[in-house]
């Protein structure tokens, strides 16, 4: 028992063809993996092995899919080697049918990540569409024999090249700190994920003046949130965030009074009134000396901003869709902030609506802010911007910054003249884009190094 338990656990089954044929599939990962710059041993891992197999076919994210299924796979085998089978061959249990339930689903959920990394494969080794009936059928484990050990088969890169490659190429220096503006010289924000260390983010570096309104562009995964979070102090990245001269790290306490966020979604109550749910957001967002009738007189400013004045009486869930926005942005304007940041404010919103909202905001920058704006329809309000920063994930999966100017230099640039058009550049290809990323993060740092 205890041996079938193993070998299930180690093979994924206990007769001598799945043995042989695993072992096969194992030995031929080692030396393919070793020609991508990854350690063999990970191919005699289950679940980690298709996360490094992922890696050496530039499908990361799907590995991570393929190898929790695979994992789960593992763990079915051990638990169908623990069960007892009925007695009755003719009966089938309750317990059967669960367990072939949730195998099916986890043979079809394995097999679609399965696809998509071995697909990723046959780009970086160069070789015809053809060679996937073979990887998805029982001849995997020739498969990977005849791919690493003959020399004819060669990936394009290896692994740790193409981020060290990257690394060196996107590094440009540092943007020089401003007394008044916004200055980001990020190094580096990474996270722990599959035992390792993942970059989110690396080398951006720069300098927003006041009263510049700023579009934020980058396909899924380009790490959006994750530059705007460390901006603002929420999740601190190797990084030194200067806003007019203060930093926003070392002084975050002081600093959180000047940084407005506005986020997709809408957290307000639906039963309070306009008026109340200004009341106490002034409560939150101001500095305690602030009395009571200041917190009012700067409620009824903002009001008067925003055209809330007529609707303040009204309840929250009874608002259109657009004052509920422009409610949602009146919370973070009350500490009346120097940088304030805003992810997809106009979602939800018809032309009209959409075009009024942001014309708000152009006001708002005009007055000396700093305004940062994520919108998935950049076009059809990009002449009441300023600048545009692209980020886009590079090869190994980091988010970059791939450009960061105006808009009118962003169109030579990029040679497009629409923003939509420049985040099909830069995204992957199995994503519905150009799969361009590398070349513009290189090309910028290349600028920026002149």
């Amino acid at each position: 028992m205890i041996l079938n338990i193993l070998l299930s656990a180690f093979f994924g089954g206990t007769d001598s063809f799945t043995i042989v044929t695993s072992l096969l599939y194992m030995v031929g990962l080692w030396k393919m993996f070793e020609k991508s710059g990854v350690r063999g041993w990970w191919a005699f891992v289950p679940g980690a092995r298709e996360y490094q197999l992922s890696r050496c076919a530039g499908r990361e994210s799907e590995g991570r899919g393929w190898s929790i299924t695979a994992v789960a796979m593992t763990v079915s085998a051990v638990v169908s080697q623990i069960v007892v089978p009925t007695s009755n061959s003719e009966y089938v249990s309750a317990t059967d049918i669960v367990m072939m339930t949730v195998d099916l689903a986890l043979a079809v959920t394995q097999l679609v990540f399965a696809i998509r990394v071995y697909s990723g494969l046959i780009e970086v080794y160069g070789v015809r569409r053809r060679w996937m009936w073979l990887w998805v059928l029982p001849t995997s484990c020739i498969v990977a024999c005849v791919w690493g050990f003959s020399k004819k088969f060669q990936p394009a890169w290896k692994v740790e090249d193409i981020r060290a490659e990257m690394a060196r190429l996107a590094s440009h220096g540092s943007a020089t700190v401003m007394d008044e503006g916004l200055t980001v010289n990020l190094e580096e924000r990474s996270a722990t994920e599959f035992f390792q260390k993942k970059v989110l983010l690396r080398d951006i570096h720069m300098a927003i003046p006041q009263g510049h309104m700023v579009l934020l562009l980058g396909g899924s995964g380009a790490g959006k949130t994750t530059y705007l979070n460390a901006i603002n102090g929420y999740e601190k990245a190797k990084a030194e965030v200067m806003l007019n001269g203060n930093n926003m790290y070392t002084q975050y306490r002081k600093m959180q009074y000047e940084v407005g966020f506005v986020p997709q979604t809408e957290m307000m109550r639906g039963k309070d009134t306009v008026l109340n749910t200004l009341l106490d957001a002034a409560k939150l967002r101001l500095p305690k000396e602030v009395t009571p009738a200041q917190r009012r007189d700067r409620v009824n400013e903002v009001m008067e901003i925003f055209g809330l004045l007529p609707v303040q009486n009204n309840l929250v869930e009874k608002l259109s869709g657009g004052q509920k926005k422009r409610l949602s942005i009146s919370m973070e304007f009350i500490s009346n902030p120097s940088l304030f940041i805003l992810d997809e404010p106009d979602s939800g919103l018809d032309g009209v609506m959409a075009r009024e909202l942001f014309e708000q905001l152009r006001k708002i920058a005009d007055t000396g802010k700093i305004v940062i704006v994520i919108t998935h329809t950049p076009d059809r309000v990009i002449d009441l911007f300023d600048d545009v920063i692209v980020l886009a994930k590079d090869s190994a999966r980091t988010g970059r910054l791939a450009f960061y100017g105006s808009i009118e230099d962003a169109r030579k640039f990029f040679g497009r003249d629409r923003m939509e058009e420049i985040v099909k550049a830069v995204n992957r290809r199995e994503e519905g884009g150009d799969g361009l990323a590398d070349e513009f993060v290189m090309k910028y740092a290349e600028v920026q190094h002149v």
